[in-house]
């Protein structure tokens, strides 16, 4: 584990970068971030790159809107609505299978660790995958834990076709089942807990079924972008990495900064229970064993593509999909700016 004060020094050190001379505004090249979820603590590692500067030193105008879901967000790019966003690998590799004319793909892998999981509380009865059988899981249609339930559905033995699923909103998905209006939730761990949590369901009665338990061991959140965009910026696209890494380091050594950044935009965050989000994201999912003693960037392919043949398997697609065609690493930046001092 990194120490502390190592961290604190990275951080200090990125904060200075602000006191370089600006990019001229007539020279900034115009990015379209999309955020895969709402405006809470995990996201916050991602505004805090655009507040601090991280992207404008380096010539790039980055406008970061919220996001409506893992799903949704590779739809948006692949339309032209964004150029770039942060969303669960999973769903766009599902689309790249069943669309291979799809131009989508990842410069870089985020999450080490997937944050996909089924939740329940502990008056449903349910404590292993087989009693969600002949349940209702509420989820919208956009959530990456719905979409890739199937594999985690092959990979525990269960069989998907026997869950019913209501479509919710976002914002109704954890509300639904706190009512006990649906048996089970999919979504991501630092969604579905904290927020049960915040509508007053004690820690010990949400019980938590992750996809990685299971044999479901997905590469998670990823930047997400075009290779036409790529292609045509390639060092904006290194920029962007470069900046978001730095500012994942910040938020690991400061989060009530980030939170500080989160309340910016969502003056109604709850700062606790956001940063508690923050932390469980930040040491569960980025910062894994494997990315402190390695940092960032030491993708393991093997692993990828067992991730992917376990959704091409799980939606009965035949056609086989490389991870070469979902991950090029070739923009990634020097592996001096992927790890830690």
């Amino acid at each position: 584990m990194q120490s502390r004060r190592s961290v604190l020094a990275l951080a200090a050190t990125s904060t200075a970068v602000l006191a370089a001379p600006a990019v001229h505004a007539q020279s900034l090249l115009p990015v379209r971030f999309s955020l895969d979820w709402a405006f809470q603590g995990p996201q916050a590692a991602f505004l805090l790159a655009l507040e601090r500067g991280y992207f404008r030193r380096e010539g790039l105008a980055v406008t970061m809107d919220r996001g409506f879901g893992s799903g949704d967000v590779p739809v948006k790019i692949a339309g032209g609505s964004y150029d770039v966003g942060v969303a669960d690998l999973n769903p766009t590799i599902r689309m790249k299978l069943e669309r291979p004319e799809i131009d989508l793909f990842s410069p870089f892998l985020i999450y080490d660790a997937t944050a996909l999981a089924v939740m329940t509380v502990r008056r449903e009865g349910i404590t292993r995958p087989a009693q969600l059988q002949d349940r209702t899981l509420a989820a919208p249609e956009s959530d990456s834990g719905r979409q890739l339930f199937p594999a985690f559905a092959k990979a525990a033995g269960i069989d998907a076709a026997r869950i019913r699923w209501q479509t919710v909103t976002p914002q109704l998905r954890e509300t639904m089942l706190a009512q006990g209006r649906v048996n089970a939730i999919t979504g991501f761990i630092t969604s579905g807990i904290l927020s049960l949590r915040g509508l007053g369901v004690p820690a010990n009665d949400i019980i938590t079924m992750k996809y990685s338990d299971f044999g479901a061991d997905f590469y998670a959140t990823s930047l997400i972008t075009t290779r036409r965009f790529a292609e045509a910026n390639p060092a904006a696209v290194t920029a962007l990495i470069r900046g978001l890494i730095r500012a994942q380091y910040d938020s690991l050594a400061d989060p009530a900064g980030a939170i500080a950044v989160l309340r910016m935009r969502e003056p109604l965050t709850d700062v606790a229970l956001e940063r508690e989000r923050l932390e469980m994201s930040l040491n569960e999912l980025t910062f894994t064993q494997h990315v402190r003693a390695n940092g960032f960037g030491r993708v393991d392919t093997v692993r990828l593509q067992r991730g992917i043949d376990m959704v091409r398997d799980a939606f009965g697609i035949a056609r086989p999909l490389s991870w070469g065609e979902v991950y090029d690493p070739r923009y990634l930046p020097p592996a001096t700016d992927m790890k830690l001092a």
